[in-house]
Formats: structure tokens, C-alpha cells, sequence
């Protein structure tokens, strides 16, 4: 599928050449990074439900806390990254800011969740 070219501000045509499928390939590539991330967090869980009955249920509880947590960060950033191919695929070269304000507070919830199983880990 041929992207059409943007106009650029004198009117004449920009060539985008294979940026459109660059920039989807990058939202795919990071998505799977974030991916192993939650499985990273998911096995934090579940090795801390293993040792819950050792006293510490209340890293489990927490742990839990963080996988949700992680998988919906994911989710949102699996719909950004959706959208912004969709938006690839017919032709709109920049992003609309409320995709850009999603992946930045999924990413952000993610690192923050990431950082909390490092501490509850500790």
C-alpha cells in the first residue's frame, strides 16, 4: 500500500519514503519490549505466591498490585501503538497529541509498577 505524500508548507510534496513503516515497526518493537517487562512482573507474582505461606502474602498482595497494574499499561500502550499504525497505514504523518498523552501515561505507569516490584522484591 503506497502512503500518499504530505504537502509540505510551500506546497510542494514530501516524500515519505519508508518512515510510515519505520515508525510502526518501532511501536511493535517496543510494545514487545513491554511485553517481556509484564512477564518479568508476572513471574515476580508468581514466585511471591509460592512463598506466600511463608509469611509473606503481603508481597504477594502487593506483587498483584503491580501486574495489574503492568497489564494495563500494556493494554493501553497495545492500543496506542494500534492507532498510531492505523494512522500510518492512511497517510496522517503526525500523531494526534491524545495518542502521544496515552503512551506516555501507559509507559509511565509501567516503570512505575516495574520500579515498585524492584522495591517489594528487595
Amino acid at each position: 500500500m503506497s502512503v500518499p505524500a504530505a504537502p509540505r508548507a510551500g506546497g510542494e510534496a514530501r516524500d515519505p519514503g519508508l518512515q510510515p513503516e519505520r515508525t510502526a515497526l518501532a511501536w511493535r518493537r517496543t510494545l514487545l519490549a513491554l511485553m517481556v517487562l509484564d512477564v518479568l512482573v508476572v513471574r515476580a507474582w508468581f514466585l511471591a505466591l509460592g512463598r506466600a505461606g511463608e509469611g509473606s502474602s503481603a508481597h504477594a498482595v502487593g506483587l498483584g498490585v503491580c501486574v495489574a497494574a503492568a497489564a494495563v499499561s500494556t493494554a493501553v500502550l497495545a492500543l496506542c501503538a494500534h492507532a498510531r499504525s492505523r494512522e500510518l497505514h492512511h497517510g496522517t504523518t503526525a500523531p494526534p497529541a491524545s495518542v502521544l498523552r496515552w503512551a506516555t501515561a501507559g509507559a509511565v505507569m509501567l516503570a512505575g509498577a516495574t520500579i515498585a516490584v524492584v522495591i517489594i522484591e528487595r
